[in-house]
């Protein structure tokens, strides 16, 4: 099939979602399909080769300029495309992009009034670009964030739109009013200008069907994988040490600050093993305060790594005995979890979102009531005293991730959507 594939690039952030759009699209070029992938806002940030395309639309240097100057939305285009240089977007990302979903209200609302708002003159120049290339099978938006562009991209390629539910809900309930209720009321009034909806879980795909008026047959569920290569059994560790592991955005939500006072808990056990705390992932700056309270409240036995690359993630995944990531909202992805059960590691998470789901299917690990330290410390304290079990649920996970999570398969599963709607229009 030949496939065009938008994805939102977040600047120098750490952006699961982005990471995974490159991975699908390079799975999906792998097996033989022609894919464009055609980043906006900015360049992708990857873990593996991006195999985006060399120019970006919706840049974001024109997109800020143009919500707060009015000037910048009747630009000459020689002007726009300097704005729009990838390495220009780059530098300028790379000084720290605004992501805060309390200070972009008005900016999203302008975005999802599509043709009608301030960035009307984007979508044009997409369009003009796209009339220039070979007709796609199939049109796919990362998130309903971009939906105001279903209409426009249906009515100019003659060609099914498809949108992914990813999480956006998390942000759309963090803008303020009167935003958060004019970017949903926005949303749902375009449901129907998208043919159907791929949700990352059962989980989503509920909750995203009451959230934004999305009938459920428009809704297919396609679980999340990863590339496997470099995954496998960790290595035994002779230190006798047990190590817990964090790897998400460190930000209150993923709850890292949970985990550390389950932490606590735990070294105020006795009969326990010596035990170690190690974090890692993207710190956004509006969250270095919240790490330095985290670590204000910790021994020695906490360390933070920092952003970690693909060889470095899974070499630190496979050093731990156990993974945590015990988010503080209903999580309808939770990669990370993935990642640590593909090398062998068991987890502890909380009984809210996908994770559910997610253990009924790989086992892997166990289920705790959500947002309790006291529950978290204690799942980790009977993983660190019964090794059998710990053991045994790492192989669960390890051979259910394995058998049934990897990229290939998602994209296999993805391919047929399309191709079922493809199959659908008239001739």
């Amino acid at each position: 099939m030949k496939i065009l594939s938008l994805t939102a690039g977040a600047g120098n952030m750490y952006c699961g979602s982005c990471l995974h759009d490159n991975s699908l699209a390079a799975e999906l070029l792998r097996q033989g399909h022609d894919v464009t992938l055609l980043p906006l806002y900015t360049p992708p940030r990857t873990e593996e080769a991006s195999v985006s395309a060399g120019r970006v639309f919706f840049g974001g240097i024109s997109v800020y300029m143009a919500e707060r100057f009015p000037l910048f939305r009747r630009l000459p285009r020689a002007l726009n495309r300097v704005l729009d240089a990838p390495k220009l977007i780059s530098a300028f990302a790379g000084h720290g992009v605004e992501t805060d979903p309390r200070l972009l209200g008005r900016l999203t609302v302008s975005l999802l009034r599509g043709e009608s708002g301030h960035h009307g003159h984007e979508i044009r120049k997409l369009a003009g670009w796209l009339r220039a290339q070979p007709l796609p099978d199939v049109v796919t938006l990362p998130y309903t964030l971009l939906i105001a562009l279903a209409e426009p991209l249906r009515r100019e390629l003659d060609r099914p739109v498809t949108c992914s539910l990813q999480g956006e809900e998390f942000f759309l309930e963090g803008l303020q009013e009167p935003w958060k209720s004019e970017a949903l009321a926005l949303i749902r009034a375009q449901v129907g200008s998208v043919d159907a909806f791929v949700a990352v879980s059962r989980y989503c795909a509920g909750f995203m069907s009451r959230y934004l008026g999305i009938p459920d047959f428009k809704i297919h569920v396609v679980p999340l994988g990863i590339r496997l290569a470099g995954h496998g059994p960790r290595p035994p560790r002779e230190d006798g040490e047990y190590r817990i592991g964090f790897l998400g955005r460190v930000a209150p939500e993923k709850g890292l600050h949970l985990l550390a006072e389950a932490y606590r808990l735990l070294r105020a056990k006795e009969g326990l093993p010596r035990t170690r705390l190690v974090a890692a992932g993207y710190l956004p700056p509006e969250h270095r305060g919240y790490l330095e309270e985290v670590r204000r409240t910790m021994d020695d036995g906490f360390e933070y790594l920092g952003e970690l690359d693909r060889e470095s993630k899974i070499a630190f995944l496979k050093s731990l005995d156990v993974f945590s990531m015990p988010c503080t909202y209903d999580e309808p992805k939770g990669l990370p979890v993935i990642e640590a059960m593909a090398n062998g590691v068991p987890v502890v998470q909380p009984r809210r979102g996908s994770f559910p789901e997610m253990l009924a299917e790989c086992g892997g690990g166990l289920l705790v009531e959500p947002d309790s330290a006291e529950a978290l410390a204690a799942a980790l304290a009977q993983l660190a005293t019964d090794r059998d079990l710990a053991a045994s649920l790492g192989r669960q996970g390890f051979h259910a991730v394995h058998r049934g999570r990897g990229i290939d398969l998602e994209a296999a599963s993805t391919v047929e959507v399309y191709r079922s709607l493809h199959a659908a229009r008239p001739t």
